[in-house]
């Protein structure tokens, strides 16, 4: 039986984290009243006149220089004509002809090592508006919000370079990852910030010759974007195996059924008839000017993680976690600024804070204990106010309720009991409700001791102080 492999290239959409739209002054804000945020030129009125943004233009070869591309000093804007609801101009205006960025690369890490995928091109363009499909029983229209069009967009195109629903995951995380590095954009998947299509054939293994593509549209996650890669793997593949033929075009993933539907047959460059704009100047780029964006990128993954090892002391595990995501990096730093204790700072981010983003498919800006009150709790531990056992319980009763940690250990009674007096009645308790331990404590078991421990911890609520207690059972069974 013949076997296939994948050829997996992507498109993806990012959304530029200007204060306004791409060629006119329009707020960018993310969630106002529909149609809130237009004027005659977003809205594509006759006669108006664009004007392009600058910072929009900046963030563009700020990423094309990230993604190690060319840059074009002559770029220019071209109109992609084609007509949708909510494309009021009934053209785009988008590059094709002068790309901003050509020829860049990737690295992303394939196992053990890592693997090279080619940028093609990163060019700027606008965006389009939403359709909002109503819910409406019997309802035959839908309605459009027009906030969003001409909101500055650039596309990355990248080669086939992929050839696994794995080595696509690591592309779109890195990729995701340096953008925000970079911050050209905070890529909320959620609120339409970051988008990819996917570009999927199969050859015969082992073979160069490229299969017949077909392009998956506007898909808002990377876990859809994968189920689009396996669903097209198995459909492609049984095509193929059975003789037939695969049919070039642009399909759509329906969640509710799991599958990939054909949408239209795809285009190409010609049925767009791009051509310039003639509303837009073209811009120069001259080596200056990318020399002044390139001096201006915020600090990238590598140096922020040697960073941490030199000057916070972490060691290289520590400091590879915590670059991992620049969201996440920027939330231990506020936690680091708020209380210097580097370590135990990442102590907690690595086990407490990391499952929760996990458990809870969130980045860390968006938890809701903050990064001050995280470096709250280290503190009280480090002061004694509260035990290890405490400070997660605290960690977790912030989670749900937003309160500050000091509020809640405040309210609740929870500060650790350092009191000698008190803590000896505990002590002496446990150790009379527990002669088998204090036996063997007496024989020199020392493992038995934090055994006895836990139960003083119990039986105060974990509010005695671990370190007087383990000195006053010492004293007290050992000598």
């Amino acid at each position: 039986m013949t076997q296939f492999e994948p050829v997996i290239g992507m498109e993806v959409h990012v959304e530029l984290a200007t204060e306004s739209k791409i060629f006119c002054g329009c707020s960018t804000r993310f969630g106002q009243e529909p149609n809130t945020q237009t004027c005659p030129i977003c809205l594509g009125m006759p006669g108006v006149l664009p004007v392009v943004n600058r910072k929009a233009v900046e963030f563009t070869i700020r990423t094309a220089l990230a993604l190690n591309c060319l840059i074009n000093e002559r770029t220019w804007f071209d109109r992609k004509n084609y007509y949708y609801p909510d494309l009021p101009k009934n053209y785009q205006i988008s590059q094709n002809y002068a790309c901003l960025g050509v020829n860049g690369w990737i690295e992303i890490p394939v196992g053990d090592s890592v693997k090279r995928v080619r940028i093609n091109n990163v060019h700027l363009e606008e965006d389009a508006g939403k359709l909002v499909h109503t819910e409406l029983p019997g309802a035959d229209y839908s309605l459009v919000d027009l906030n969003r069009a001409g909101t500055p967009l650039i596309e990355i195109v990248s080669e086939p370079d992929m050839a696994s629903a794995e080595e696509a995951l690591a592309y779109m995380v890195t990729l995701k990852n340096l953008l925000e590095y970079i911050e050209v954009s905070d890529c909320k998947m959620q609120e339409g910030r970051l988008r990819f299509e996917v570009n999927i054939s199969l050859r015969e293994a082992g073979s160069s010759k490229l299969g017949t593509k077909v392009e998956i549209k506007n898909l808002n996650s990377m876990k859809t974007a994968l189920k689009c890669i396996e669903y097209e793997m198995k459909r492609q593949s049984e095509i193929l195996a059975s003789g037939g033929r695969v049919v070039q075009e642009t399909r759509l993933w329906d969640e509710a059924t799991g599958e990939t539907r054909a949408m239209r047959s795809k285009e190409f460059a010609h049925d767009y008839r791009y051509f310039p704009d003639p509303d837009l100047v073209e811009i120069h780029i001259p080596p200056s000017w990318q020399e002044e964006v390139r001096q201006n990128l915020p600090e990238l993954q590598d140096a922020k993680r040697r960073r941490y090892i030199e000057e916070l002391g972490l060691p290289e595990y520590d400091a590879r976690v915590l670059t991992a995501s620049k969201k996440t990096a920027t939330y231990y730093e506020k936690a680091v600024a708020a209380y210097h204790n580097p370590k135990a700072i990442s102590n907690w981010m690595m086990t407490e804070v990391l499952r929760e983003l996990r458990e809870r498919e969130m980045d860390a800006d968006e938890l809701p204990l903050k990064p001050e009150g995280l470096a709250a709790i280290v503190r009280m531990i480090d002061e004694g106010k509260i035990s290890g056992k405490i400070g997660k319980e605290v960690f977790q009763k912030a989670l749900e309720s937003g309160e500050a940690p000091e509020a809640i250990v405040q309210r609740e009674g929870l500060i650790q009991v350092s009191d000698t007096g008190e803590v000896e009645r505990w002590v002496d308790e446990a150790i009379s409700e527990n002669p088998d331990m204090a036996e063997k404590i007496r024989a020199g078991n020392e493992k038995t001791i934090q055994a006895l421990v836990g139960q003083v911890m119990k039986k105060s609520r974990g509010k005695a102080n671990p370190k007087l207690v383990n000195e006053l059972i010492r004293q007290k069974l050992t000598n």
